[in-house]
């Protein structure tokens, strides 16, 4: 009777699982962005209208990747480049980036100072790896992303610099100044995700002066401070924009920072997954070592198009004109229909466009009232109105780090119709007017 018992107890549908996983698995944050988007295709799944401006990727019907890199692909899966890459990256596509970035930006790179991978994400993570130990102190600007998931990983401590509006969201060597002694990582991005902003050439240099002066205080046993520069979109700047880089405007940050770059954004190829990171030979070796027990190669084929793609000078600035001009068009036309019902009185505000696919927007609704008499308490009730009175799906800044009060926003045209802007703007106007 007892072991009959026994069974019962232990039968599947008995027993409560009380599993525990690693501490990094259970504490760690979920994207805010992929919980948008789960509610967004539920509305447009029950036939709402929603303009999403979520997405920091491109509709390919929009804006497909460039025909000369798509018959490259093509051609590379004829000839049966479906091996295993080198895992540092094929030097065929190496040198092509180490002569891309001469003609292109005129930084000096050899094919050891370079480091590919299946776009910005793995070669991110390979340098944090790379240089943080658990209890480091790491620095990074918010609104940023994925800076502070990054920062969990290698449960280093995070150093959070909260950017203002009047900086255009872009951290300032005044900001970071009291976080810097003893830090390993300075996380920058310039243009900025998510705010579509970029670093003046003042300011990067002051940046640069001040970590310099660091790493000479620092004595022989004591870690260096590195700079990640994230600059995936740096040619995507717009008007009368000039994209900074560290080495560029400072040489001798070449011993203290790595670039993380790639096809991804300005080329709308997101799904093509090459990047490249470029740095000192002895961080390049630890990255690549950490990466080939991941196996975050980009395919072997890929790499092959891109090598010969990036040569045909002609055919990318071609591209890039067009891109840029298409890209350009969506953002103005939005700034202006958001200073137009600003200017009408309505809770809005916009920084002008300077680079990337998104837009700086603010709706600065809380604590107003919707026609049925609801609150709008809080900035994600604020966030929760527009998608479901106007139908417009944006990011807010506290997605990315930013306080939970922020009524910033981040908008990507990457999936923008510019048919549907003017109808977009209406919307957002009805929207506000109901509010009291």
């Amino acid at each position: 009777m007892e072991n009959k018992l026994h069974q019962q107890e232990l039968a599947p549908e008995n027993i409560k699982l009380q599993e525990h996983f690693s501490r990094l698995a259970e504490t760690l944050i979920g994207s805010e962005i992929v919980k948008l988007g789960g509610e967004i295709r539920e509305k447009i799944k029950q036939g709402e209208k929603i303009y999403n401006f979520t997405i920091g990727d491109f509709d390919p019907e929009i804006f497909p990747i460039p025909k000369e890199l798509e018959n490259e692909i093509i051609d590379a899966y004829r000839k049966h480049f479906t091996n295993y890459p080198a895992a540092e990256g094929n030097v065929d596509l190496r040198e092509a980036i180490a002569a891309f970035l001469r003609q292109k930006e005129g930084l000096q790179y050899n094919t050891s100072e370079i480091l590919v991978a299946s776009g910005g994400r793995p070669l991110i993570y390979a340098f944090f790896r790379t240089i943080a130990d658990k209890d480091d102190k790491i620095i990074y600007a918010v609104p940023s992303w994925n800076n502070n998931h990054y920062t969990h990983f290698v449960e280093g401590i995070h150093c959070e610099v909260e950017a203002s509006a009047e900086n255009n969201f872009m951290p300032t060597a005044a900001d970071i100044a009291p976080h810097i002694k003893d830090a390993v990582i300075l996380a920058l991005c310039s243009p900025q995700n998510p705010t579509g902003t970029t670093f003046t050439r003042d300011a990067l240099e002051a940046i640069c002066d001040m970590v310099l002066e660091e790493n000479s205080r620092r004595g022989e046993g004591e870690k260096k401070l590195y700079v990640l520069y994230d600059q995936m979109y740096w040619q995507l700047t717009h008007g009368d924009i000039l994209h900074y880089d560290p080495v560029s405007l400072r040489p001798q940050m070449k011993a203290y920072t790595v670039y993380i770059d790639a096809i991804s954004k300005c080329f709308a190829a997101t799904g093509v997954r090459v990047g490249w990171a470029m740095g000192p030979e002895r961080i390049m070796s630890k990255m690549k070592a950490i990466l080939s027990h991941v196996g975050a190669w980009a395919p072997m084929a890929e790499q092959k198009a891109v090598a010969r793609f990036l040569l045909q000078y002609n055919a990318v600035d071609d591209y890039l004109q067009q891109f840029k001009t298409e890209i350009s068009l969506r953002l103005r036309k939005i700034y202006d229909g958001f200073m137009r019902l600003k200017k009408e009185g309505l809770p809005v505000n916009a920084i002008a466009p300077q680079a990337a696919i998104y837009l700086t927007i603010r709706v600065n609704a809380t604590g107003m009232r919707t026609a049925a008499g609801r609150l709008l308490e809080e900035q994600k009730d604020v966030t929760g109105y527009l998608l479901n009175e106007a139908g417009i799906a944006v990011v807010p800044f506290y997605a990315f780090g930013a306080s939970k009060d922020s009524s910033w926003y981040r908008l990507s045209v990457g999936a923008c119709k510019k048919e549907e802007i003017d109808a977009m703007i209406e919307a957002l106007s009805g929207a506000l007017r109901k509010l009291k």
